[in-house]
C-alpha cells in the first residue's frame, strides 16, 4: 500500500527524506553529502512516499520569486518503474499549486529529461553541470496537475 506525508520545514520523519536522498544522491549517483544539505530545507516543504510502510521516495518545494523549484525528487533504486516518481512529481506540483505558486522549475539531470518531459517540462535556458553531470532548467506548461484551467 502506497501512503505519502507532507513534512513541514525541518518537522518530524524528514529524517525519513535524508535516509532516502542519501542513497539515492550520495550513495548511487556519488553527489556529495554537502550538496544535497543546501541549507534549504528548513525552508521547504517535504514530501515522502512509503510503500508497505517503509520509505521509499521523496522530493520538496521551496518559494522562490520565480515561483515553485521542486527539487530532491529520489526514489530508490528497487522502486522505480513502479510509477513512484510520476506520484511524487505530480503531488509537488498540486501542493506548489495550493500554496499559490503557479509556475514550477525543475533543475533536472539531463539523463532525465524525458521523465519530466511526459509531465509537463520543458527545457530552457543553457544546460549546466553539477559535479560534472549535466543539468537542464526545466519549466511545467502542461496541465498534469488539476490546477490550471
Amino acid at each position: 500500500m502506497i501512503e505519502t506525508k507532507w513534512i513541514l520545514s525541518l518537522g518530524p520523519g524528514l529524517d525519513d527524506a535524508y535516509a532516502i536522498r542519501h542513497e539515492v544522491f550520495t550513495l548511487e549517483q556519488s553527489f556529495p553529502q554537502e550538496l544535497d544539505h543546501d541549507g534549504n530545507d528548513d525552508s521547504a516543504v517535504h514530501l515522502v512516499v512509503f510503500s508497505g510502510g517503509k520509505p521509499v521516495g521523496c522530493g520538496r518545494i521551496l518559494k522562490s520569486p520565480e515561483g515553485a523549484i521542486l527539487g530532491r525528487i529520489a526514489v530508490l533504486k528497487r522502486e522505480r518503474g513502479t510509477g513512484l516518481g510520476d506520484l511524487i512529481v505530480r503531488m509537488l506540483i498540486r501542493k506548489s499549486c495550493e500554496l499559490g505558486m503557479e509556475t514550477q522549475l525543475i533543475h533536472a539531470q539531463a539523463y532525465a529529461r524525458g521523465f519530466y518531459e511526459k509531465l509537463g517540462f520543458e527545457a530552457f535556458g543553457e544546460p549546466d553541470e553539477v559535479i560534472g553531470k549535466p543539468h537542464l532548467h526545466m519549466r511545467h506548461v502542461g496541465d498534469v496537475s488539476g490546477c490550471r484551467d
